[in-house]
């Protein structure tokens, strides 16, 4: 009896073909996921970048309330951003203290720290929302709780801490012919930086 070799060459060459599709769907299932996890990064970062870039505050001017403490802030959410809280947006303000408060000598250069957020105002209701609307024409003006997308507003922001100990206000600045850095974070957002520079520091007067 002959050899059916032919049958033991086709059954052989089915078996190369089997693996070699089984080799391409995995190859093909790793390039798929790969691709997944390439869009989903990208995606992420697109988001994070918007954010970023909408969710954060416009300062639009400063100005000298309360000469000893206190300053009003001027701004508005940047262009896409989504309605916040006021107790979402934070603030902190670092100026230089060159005695260090007065301890010494010899006086040693410090640097005070405030931080807060725009929940707690100052005036004319302490803790609670100070953010007014500044079409607001009422009197006394009508207090918010969220800052609403294209609408400017003004905030009083106290840089004097409860016992004075740490103090970045008006006052201090022009005194000591120094300038503080404010800082305004959006929680989930982006962050806004501007230097303060009080060159009068009577009531109404522009900081820059």
């Amino acid at each position: 009896m002959e050899n059916d070799n032919l049958a033991a060459i086709g059954i052989g060459a089915m078996i190369v073909f089997i693996a070699l599709i089984l080799v391409a769907a995995v190859a093909a299932a790793v390039i798929i996921q790969t691709a997944e996890k390439l869009q989903q990064n990208a995606q992420s970062t697109g988001d994070d970048t918007t954010d970023e870039m909408s969710g954060k505050v416009q300062i639009l001017n400063v100005f000298v309330d309360d000469p000893a403490d206190t300053y009003v802030v001027y701004f508005r959410l940047a262009a896409g951003s989504d309605d916040t809280a006021a107790n979402d947006i934070l603030w902190q303000i670092f100026c230089e203290d060159p005695d260090g408060g007065g301890a010494g000598p010899p006086a040693v250069p410090t640097t005070d720290r405030i931080a807060g957020d725009f929940s707690d105002g100052t005036a004319p209701t302490a803790g609670f929302p100070e953010i007014i609307p500044l079409d607001d024409a009422t009197d006394p003006p009508v207090e918010v709780d969220v800052a609403e997308a294209g609408v400017a507003y003004r905030y009083s922001l106290n840089a004097v801490d409860a016992g004075n100990a740490q103090d970045c206000g008006p006052n201090h600045l022009f005194t000591e012919n120094i300038k503080a850095s404010l800082y305004i974070h959006v929680v989930g957002g982006g962050s806004t930086f501007d230097v303060l520079k009080v060159n009068d520091a009577s009531r109404g007067a522009v900081v820059v």
